[in-house]
């Protein structure tokens, strides 16, 4: 991999991944339209696939470090008796929302992407994933629009269901941020609180990931070159991750009739494209 490729494939990795068109599926996709020869099941790729994890997950920490600190401190009881209930509710809802995709992801997630992993199934999985936001979108304008309600009005069948939604993510092709949104906005959440919600899912989720990828890595021997094109993947990733995770939760905040509309037609139009593209 040059360090040219390196950098693009951060780039697509820091906005795919907060918004709902599924970063594994673009980082499938890419190197096959533009037939870079590229084995990204290699051991080799697995640092640098670490590291934009590392970057990712710093760039929604910083985005988030308010939510987080506030959950912790209201935890403390440092907010009042009321705010500690609020804060271990939202911190339990997230808590269960991630086990489905913590236990369904180390069952299956190897199996799953090296069946489905290769780029003309991704680009179908893109188009499905396509389907899903502009199904739900239709499906929540018939229910009529959903109160503002806050995270902490979830139940924990709420957050199971929603978290049983992320395991749609371990199909290459099918966003994670996508599915846990379709999931929030099937359960009553207005676009804004639901992204919110999504990205706050997100984090642990990366965590673990980059927990395991950092373990597989402990034996490795890691050359100079690779070590630059990680460090330089990891900031790229995490500098366009910080503004597009910005930019969505606007996004979705401002336009609430219609935010997965548009993100749907791109899913179904590149998941095309990508599939002529790569047969012939």
């Amino acid at each position: 991999m040059t360090l040219f490729q390196a950098i693009i494939l951060a780039i697509v990795q820091g906005i795919t991944e907060p918004f709902p068109v599924s970063s594994l599926g673009h980082a499938v996709l890419l190197p096959g339209i533009l037939h870079w020869n590229l084995d990204e099941h290699s051991e080799m790729f697995l640092p640098f696939l670490t590291m934009l994890h590392v970057g990712t997950l710093v760039a929604l920490a910083g985005v988030f470090w308010r939510d987080w600190m506030a959950i912790l401190r209201g935890m403390l009881g440092l907010h009042g008796r009321y705010n500690q209930l609020e804060s271990i509710r939202v911190f339990g809802l997230l808590v269960i929302a991630t086990i489905p995709a913590v236990i369904f992801g180390g069952l299956f997630e190897h199996s799953l992407r090296s069946i489905f992993g290769a780029p003309l199934a991704v680009a179908g999985f893109l188009v499905l994933n396509g389907l899903l936001l502009l199904v739900t979108e239709w499906l929540r304008r018939q229910r009529g629009q959903a109160d503002h309600r806050p995270i902490s009005s979830l139940s924990p069948k709420d957050a199971l269901v929603i978290g049983f939604w992320q395991c749609l993510a371990l199909f290459p092709g099918l966003s994670r941020s996508g599915a846990t949104m379709n999931g929030g906005l099937l359960r009553g959440l207005d676009h804004g609180t639901a992204a919110r919600f999504s990205l706050l899912m997100a984090q642990p989720v990366v965590l673990a990931a980059t927990v395991k990828e950092g373990w597989q890595m402990r034996h490795m021997t890691i050359s100079h070159d690779v070590m630059f094109q990680c460090v330089v993947g990891a900031i790229a990733a995490g500098i366009t991750a910080l503004i597009c995770s910005l930019l969505m939760l606007r996004f979705f905040r401002n336009h609430d009739e219609w935010a997965l509309k548009p993100f749907g037609i791109y899913c179904i139009a590149a998941g095309l494209l990508a599939g002529v593209l790569i047969v012939l």
